[in-house]
């Protein structure tokens, strides 16, 4: 699909997005979780700097909350030993980072070697300056031959290689919130926040992959055509780190054998519900993202048991 002029939107489809309810969710139950760690998936998340490898945790977390079996976590060298004690379920790798802490091209190799064993790798958490991301992922993810979750930043690789996902048939989901996807589509941000469900269709026709868009509403849209929407959550959810611990649910589910599809749906859903769970609990607005990941296996169970 070529590129339309900023301000210019797509032609609204005429299918409304389907609502994600508890009851949809129970018709299409998750895989079976398997009985140890292994047959639930191996993940590798990939992000951070020597700032910001709290985004990583995050993720991390989330992805084991719901069920994602061994954990590996790739982030700047500098804070690499500190995240290994403060993830102790985790393997962590040190990636080599540039003199302000930021992953650049030159750990695409080790990346892509660590990738080369896992289920689902998730690119992009904590990751903070578009340009370097950029060189990072252009040097990764063509290299890679397994599921892949681009999330927040990250998604710049899609602004500068549109088809960059294709070469994995169907292996992907993208997360972005909605002045992220307007990056990705070259678009003015004030029109995607404005209708963000045909503008969520329209990435996921571009770019091949299932697209999850958060924000007040969270809108699923797959290549194939397919849309939900999802809501739940409230404001609370709007908080540092939220955006991460949303990708690492995502990512866990992939792990522990959803399709990409599936894995988007439940995983805007999971957020979402963990955050009413801790706008009751704590109040509607100042509970934390470090908060969400633990709120997950009861709203699971619930929808599960």
């Amino acid at each position: 699909m070529p590129d339309q002029e900023p301000g210019t939107g797509p032609t609204p489809d005429p299918r409304a997005p389907v609502e994600v309810t508890a009851a949809l969710l129970r018709g299409w139950p998750l895989p079976a979780p398997g009985s140890d760690k292994e047959s639930r998936g191996r993940i590798l998340v990939v992000g951070g700097s020597t700032q910001t490898a709290g985004a990583v945790l995050l993720a991390g977390e989330a992805a084991l909350r719901v069920g994602g079996g061994k954990l590996q976590l790739a982030t700047a060298r500098g804070v690499a030993a500190s995240l290994a004690v403060a993830v102790p379920e985790s393997r962590v790798l040190p990636l080599g980072d540039g003199e302000d802490g930021l992953l650049r091209a030159p750990a695409a190799a080790a990346v892509v070697g660590a990738a080369g064993d896992v289920a689902v790798v998730l690119l992009g958490p904590g990751m903070v300056e578009p340009q370097a991301v950029l060189e990072l992922l252009e040097d990764v993810v063509p290299h890679l031959d397994t599921t892949v979750v681009i999330d927040a930043i990250a998604s710049a690789y899609l602004t500068s290689n549109s088809d960059g996902l294709r070469h994995l048939a169907g292996r992907s989901v993208l997360t972005v919130n909605p002045d992220e996807l307007a990056k990705v589509l070259r678009r003015d941000a004030g029109a995607v926040s404005a209708e963000p469900a045909p503008h969520t269709l329209e990435a996921a026709d571009r770019t091949g992959a299932v697209v999850l868009c958060g924000g007040t509403q969270k809108f699923i849209a797959t290549p194939e055509g397919d849309q939900w929407v999802v809501r739940a959550g409230g404001p609370g959810l709007g908080v540092s780190g939220s955006g991460d611990v949303q990708a690492g649910i995502v990512t866990g589910l992939l792990a522990r054998g959803a399709e990409p599809a599936q894995a988007a749906v439940w995983g805007a859903y999971l957020h979402g519900q963990a955050g009413e769970r801790l706008a009751v609990s704590v109040g509607p607005l100042g509970f934390l993202a470090r908060e969400l990941p633990g709120a997950l296996p009861g709203v699971l169970a619930e929808l599960t048991g």
